[in-house]
């Protein structure tokens, strides 16, 4: 009798774990959710989620995926940093392409380009794999989530600083990265805002110089040259920068420089006067709500929202626009964004885990 009972309790068991680990490991999903099969944040240690970004070795990218990875720790799952070196679409697609071969639980991307990325994310989507965008997005694909920071609101902050710093008139110029969808929106919005506000003050040159140092210094040098009296010059990320403000240096560095982004040169630069200040987003929250998003997509059955879902037969993470915040960085705050030192403080390894 007590065999049976034994044996009976360890048949309890097997199944109250099966049961508990077809919830969290994405089987099908049993609606209603109620309070006895609603699940918890776990996942299985055998799920591996994905994030794909172009340009890798930007330093950009780290603090995203840094908060991307605590999160994945905390739900018990893998992640891992991957994408392509290159300024390049069609490489970067075929990075993502190479992604999916190997199953993932999702990816989380960066599209360098919203049009281009439309048939890859609709790809993964149809065969089961979850992806969410962030920083820059494909509207038109199939995708459910966008974390973001507001590229207008960011734009009309910029435009608003930098012309009450030059004293409301006077001549800017920006350099851009054409067919990059973030980078065009931000410069697009910055110069309607600059025209929509600040009726003194004109955009007098635009340069593209698409993340290549060399060419925005050169750009920056020949816009100098062009127009003496150039108060300022607007950069939608920081290599442009670190050309620009080489060339700005050259020429006596009067004219103020704002990008977007850090990495430790434009720190560095910031502290030493060289730049003006930079829009950062608060890359932390980027990474962190994609990996929570990008799970609960994965595990669609643990959420059941009063909508229409089951009958378009959608998943029921619908997010098209979350905004992760911003913060704009000076000489006054400009040591709180110093990767090495925030990486040592964490004792973790970066994008090598």
């Amino acid at each position: 009798m007590r065999k049976a009972t034994k044996m009976i309790a360890v048949v309890l068991c097997v199944a109250l774990i099966v049961a508990c680990v077809a919830v969290v490991a994405g089987g099908a999903a049993k609606y209603p959710v109620t309070k006895k099969n609603c699940g918890q944040f776990k996942g299985n240690p055998n799920e591996t989620y994905y994030m794909n970004v172009m340009v890798s070795g930007v330093e950009y990218w780290f603090p995203v995926y840094e908060m991307f990875k605590q999160c994945a720790w905390q739900l018990g799952v893998k992640s891992v940093y991957t994408g392509t070196p290159e300024y390049d679409v069609n490489k970067q697609i075929a990075s993502f392409e190479q992604i999916l071969v190997k199953k993932p639980a999702g990816i989380y991307v960066h599209p360098m380009n919203a049009d281009a990325f439309v048939g890859p994310i609709n790809k993964a989507i149809d065969s089961g794999v979850p992806v969410a965008t962030f920083a820059a997005d494909s509207p038109n694909s199939k995708r459910r989530v966008y974390i973001t920071s507001n590229n207008v609101n960011e734009a009309n902050v910029a435009a608003d600083d930098l012309c009450k710093k030059i004293g409301s008139e006077g001549e800017i110029a920006c350099t851009e990265n054409p067919g990059q969808s973030n980078h065009d929106l931000y410069i697009k919005s910055f110069i309607a805002r600059v025209e929509a506000k600040w009726p003194n003050v004109k955009v007098v040159a635009r340069a593209a110089t698409n993340q290549d140092t060399v060419k925005a210094y050169q750009s920056v040098l020949s816009m100098l040259q062009a127009h003496p009296k150039l108060k300022a010059v607007v950069t939608p990320e920081g290599p442009s920068a670190q050309g620009a403000a080489q060339a700005i240096k050259e020429k006596g560095g009067k004219v103020l420089l704002l990008t977007r982004d850090l990495n430790v040169t434009i720190l560095d630069m910031i502290k030493a006067g060289e730049i003006y200040g930079a829009i950062n987003p608060d890359q932390g929250n980027q990474g962190y709500f994609g990996m929570l998003t990008l799970f609960l997509c994965k595990h669609s059955e643990m959420i059941d929202p009063m909508s229409d879902f089951t009958l378009k037969k959608v998943n029921p993470i619908n997010l098209p626009y979350v905004d992760n915040g911003m913060n704009i960085v000076t000489k006054d705050n400009a040591d709180c964004f110093y990767w090495d030192k925030y990486l040592k403080k964490r004792g973790t390894k970066g994008i090598e885990e």
